[in-house]
């Protein structure tokens, strides 16, 4: 790890997508003013897949929840965060349109023309949000996710078929083996692999493992970046399993695909909440097996949903950082 000017926080970049990913940096914005979300650009359901199948952008509703996850406490930010996170309730075709879709969707359209840029036009909807962090796509182009799933026809439990798409492969009812994605090259965001190789730390999770977490180490540049880069790695594992997508996963399950689908890559830390390891020794193994050390830290919500509550995630990565 390179290191930091004293008094500097660390360079922070925050890999995910949706609920996942907001809850990782409302926790990290409190930590550091040098953050960056690298978002999954997969999604083709709801409002996303909608603006993606009509106008051919990248699916726009991740990029909104992460930069609405950046917004400050004080007023304007949780008076934008609203804003962007509304959606619209009717019987026409607005019905369930997020207001920050439109809102990015419309700026890529207006600079298109200068210069093609959706990193400019993310730039823009974050410095009207005031947000604490910069947004970017892990990719410059939309892609879907294939997934290998074994019982995906209840009535075939054996048979290992291949499902497309992120609404699918999240609500499949088979046991997703593993993913790649259409197109199986595409051209990663430069500024994405500029981000990931000044850091200091790179965190991966919380979030969907196959559909958000795993889908940025099936990106070749992207890939290659995360595990050549000096940063050191966090893995921040999820306080219970997804149903239909890692129905029935362990902590130490999430690991083992993570190793499968990034052999090279190496994690220093893995952040657990030992309220819910049942099986700490194993675990303890899957992390020594990546390279790392294993963290254990209360950091879900006390009141008892299973959601990581942002100011104890936030005392969990000051310590892991400051070591």
């Amino acid at each position: 790890m390179r290191g930091t000017v004293e008094g500097q926080s660390p360079k922070v970049v925050a890999l995910g997508g949706g609920h996942g990913l907001y809850a990782s940096l409302s926790a990290l914005r409190r930590v550091t003013d040098r953050l960056t979300a690298v978002v999954t650009v997969a999604d083709d359901g709801g409002s996303s897949g909608r603006l993606r199948a009509e106008l051919g952008v990248l699916p726009p509703g991740d990029l909104r929840m992460a930069l609405a996850a950046l917004c400050g406490d004080d007023e304007w930010g949780q008076t934008w965060r609203d804003v962007v996170q509304h959606r619209f309730r009717s019987r026409g075709a607005l019905h369930d349109h997020a207001v920050g879709n439109l809102l990015i969707v419309a700026l890529w359209e207006l600079l298109s023309e200068r210069t093609g840029s959706t990193v400019e036009g993310l730039e823009w909807v974050g410095r009207l949000l005031g947000a604490h962090g910069r947004v970017l796509p892990m990719a410059a182009v939309p892609m879907d996710i294939v997934a290998e799933v074994r019982g995906a026809d209840p009535d075939r439990p054996d048979d290992v078929s291949r499902v497309k798409g992120q609404v699918a492969c999240a609500g499949t009812p088979g046991r997703v083996l593993g993913i790649d994605l259409v197109p199986s090259d595409p051209p990663a965001c430069v500024e994405t692999l500029t981000a990931v190789e000044d850091a200091d730390w790179v965190v991966f999770g919380p979030g969907s493992w196959f559909t958000s977490v795993l889908p940025h180490l099936k990106v070749p540049a992207l890939a290659r970046a995360l595990t050549r880069t000096a940063a050191r790695r966090v893995v921040a594992l999820n306080l219970v399993p997804q149903p239909g997508e890692t129905e029935g996963f362990s902590p130490q399950a999430h690991l083992e695909v993570l190793q499968a689908h990034a052999p090279d890559l190496r994690i220093d830390v893995v952040l657990a909440d030992g309220n819910v390891v049942e099986d700490t020794g194993a675990l303890d193994k899957a992390v020594t097996a990546l390279g790392g050390r294993l963290v254990l830290a209360d950091v879900a919500d006390p009141g008892g949903a299973p959601r990581h509550d942002p100011a104890l995630l936030a005392q969990a990565f000051v310590q892991i950082f400051a070591q």
